[in-house]
């Protein structure tokens, strides 16, 4: 399911994932190629498809776990990453992330007007700007369960709190937080859910869409592809391809 993005009164800007080649040139430079290559594709009013090649090889290895790779995801919309298992794409998501460097190239987000002309020079998207929620975030548990690690950090001293109030203040903080990334990076968030968690979760992310720009790895596409703007395919061997959903 593709669908346009356009804004008739505020600039309009997308968040470009940028790996670019050392050899590539300045910042300028690859800001003017995004506008000016042959070979863009328009993403609605104000949208520019960035095609550039990047590969990912873990050290001490001779094989590329990515090639080819490009991203271009317009702010507050839904992308969706799917693709066999073992293809790349929790790499990726780790790159994107700033959790595993690049073998070469650096991420950048590229913003536009409405003219489709870029309205300031590529930042750098450091790991501070990117939240991310893995498949099996328990693995990254610092507590023993559940309860301690919402609670963590929370003052001893205000045991006659409810448990209700005290996960709602903390739940009002975890979204403070989460509105400050300029991306929202979610592995699987549908596994291992029963139906209605998984309901709850698509509802959520449906409310996130609104304020975050959600970058999605899924094999449940049917639930998903209601609010899917872009997705690719990542094919084995690392290669990222655009394709519209096509479910049933």
């Amino acid at each position: 399911m593709q669908q346009k993005h356009g804004g008739e009164q505020s600039a309009l800007s997308s968040l470009t994932l940028h790996y670019a080649n050392e050899k590539s040139g300045s910042e300028d430079e690859m800001g003017s190629y995004c506008l000016s290559d042959a070979g863009l594709t328009a993403l609605g009013e104000g949208f520019t498809k960035l095609v550039r090649d990047v590969s990912y090889r873990p050290p001490g290895t001779q094989i590329n776990l990515l090639n080819e790779v490009n991203i271009c995801l317009p702010e507050k919309s839904f992308g969706l990453i799917f693709g066999r298992s073992g293809s790349g794409k929790t790499t990726l998501l780790q790159l994107i992330a700033g959790l595993t460097k690049p073998t070469s190239g650096s991420i950048y987000i590229q913003r536009y007007d409405n003219d489709g002309k870029p309205n300031q020079s590529p930042e750098q998207l450091t790991p501070e700007r990117v939240g991310i929620v893995f498949q099996f975030p328990e693995r990254y548990f610092i507590t023993d369960n559940v309860l301690d690690e919402v609670t963590f950090g929370w003052p001893r001293q205000r045991g006659d709190l409810q448990l209700k109030e005290l996960l709602a203040a903390r739940l009002q903080r975890a979204i403070i937080s989460v509105q400050i990334p300029n991306l929202l990076i979610l592995d699987e968030p549908l596994a291992g859910l029963d139906w209605k968690a998984r309901a709850d979760v698509v509802k959520l992310l449906k409310h996130l869409k609104k304020e975050l720009t959600l970058l999605v790895v899924s094999h449940d596409l049917r639930e998903l592809a209601s609010l899917v703007d872009h997705s690719w395919k990542m094919e084995m061997g690392g290669v990222l391809k655009e394709e519209p959903l096509s479910v049933q």
